[in-house]
């Protein structure tokens, strides 16, 4: 990860998003809010160090203050050069100096602060000793939904890398698959989400078989067979927005069992996409797609939320799952991937990104929900 942003994003929309945080995190009874390198500093200053180290790097964020990113003396010229720079002020600290006692000058003794999930436990603990009356909340626990609403901009960067992801599924789809190992594969996968303008490449399952039947299988070196279900999901970062797609292909012709499966799960994903609409709960896009499954009479196998956030990371919030009562609000983006799995046999997933509209709901990936067939 470098310095650099989207390049939609200038100054003004950097400064926008951090006022909006120091509001919210007001509104949430929070002294401010606190960001150490990672997706949520990226989001609001552009700023990605080129290596994240154990030297204090911390945006302070307070509501009515000026935004302060602390940052090493060594670093200083780096973070200068980020997009969102202009915006904020910059205080350096040098080795040998405390870094902690540089930070709490800018809080408030004994306030109630957010501070990022991804901190370093080594930086927190320094906080408490500079402020031994402070008390720290986790970011995602304290303002889950500070990302989740996509601006135009933002929707249009998620849209492009899924139709990138989209693409790449096109391809793969061409290739052979019977006789070649997944990680074969998974290989061509990752190479043409780069081909097709991925930065980051997440991951590549290929769960071929039995190992479908795992979720999170990724890759292996099993033989992918004529006869097997496939598990394909992918996704990464272009232009630093994310995709994540899944659809399961079958190696030659399937069973009428698989088919069935297949249009079971494809059945219970367009159910929760049609449950898409503002107002609504997260959880109903999850009871939705999952009533399809049970119904069928197999909810035991769909052993996983239906779906997750996605924005300048693959997975954020919200979720879609049963006791999530945020309400559906236009420009969230999240994944409905619902699946069967079937230990020791199959798996079957098919994914698409959604994002809520005024009146409804749009997926961002339009590759066939069908069966497709490969060699």
């Amino acid at each position: 990860m470098t310095g650099t942003a989207p390049a939609p994003f200038g100054a003004e929309d950097y400064r926008a998003r951090m006022e909006r945080a120091a509001r919210t995190a007001a509104d949430a009874g929070l002294a401010g809010l606190l960001v150490a390198p990672g997706p949520d500093l990226v989001w609001l200053t552009g700023y990605a160090p080129t290596a994240v180290t154990e030297r204090l790097t911390l945006l302070v964020l307070a509501p009515g203050r000026d935004p302060v990113l602390v940052v090493p003396t060594l670093e200083a010229p780096d973070a200068a050069h980020a997009a969102g720079a202009s915006a904020l002020t910059l205080r350096d600290w040098t080795d040998g100096t405390d870094p902690y006692a540089a930070t709490a000058d800018l809080l408030d003794a004994g306030g109630r602060f957010g501070i990022s999930d991804n901190t370093w436990a080594l930086h927190l603990l320094g906080l408490q000793r500079a402020l031994p009356g402070s008390s720290y909340a986790a970011l995602t626990d304290a303002l889950p939904m500070l990302r989740a609403v996509k601006d135009a901009a933002e929707l249009r960067l998620l849209a492009a890398a899924g139709a990138a992801a989209d693409a790449a599924f096109e391809e793969i789809r061409t290739v052979p698959f019977a006789g070649r190992r997944e990680r074969e594969v998974g290989a061509d996968l990752a190479d043409l989400l780069r081909r097709f303008g991925h930065s980051q490449v997440d991951f590549t399952i290929v769960g071929s078989g039995p190992n479908g039947a795992n979720p999170h299988h990724e890759v292996g070196d099993r033989v992918i067979e004529r006869g097997d279900m496939v598990v394909l999901d992918f996704g990464g970062l272009k232009d630093g927005y994310g995709s994540d797609t899944t659809r399961t292909v079958h190696v030659g012709e399937p069973t009428d069992e698989e088919r069935r499966v297949h249009d079971i799960v494809r059945e219970a994903q367009e159910a929760g996409c049609a449950a898409v609409r503002p107002g609504v709960a997260c959880q109903e896009v999850d009871r939705a797609a999952r009533k399809v499954i049970e119904d069928a009479g197999y909810g035991k196998y769909f052993i996983h939320r239906t779906g997750h956030g996605i924005g300048v990371t693959t997975h954020e919030p919200p979720y879609m799952i049963e006791g999530e009562e945020q309400p559906l609000v236009p420009g969230m983006c999240f994944s409905v991937e619902p699946g069967i799995y079937l230990p020791g046999r199959f798996g079957v997933r098919i994914e698409d990104i959604v994002t809520v509209t005024e009146d409804g709901g749009r997926r961002l990936n339009n590759t066939t929900r069908e069966m497709v067939i490969v060699d």
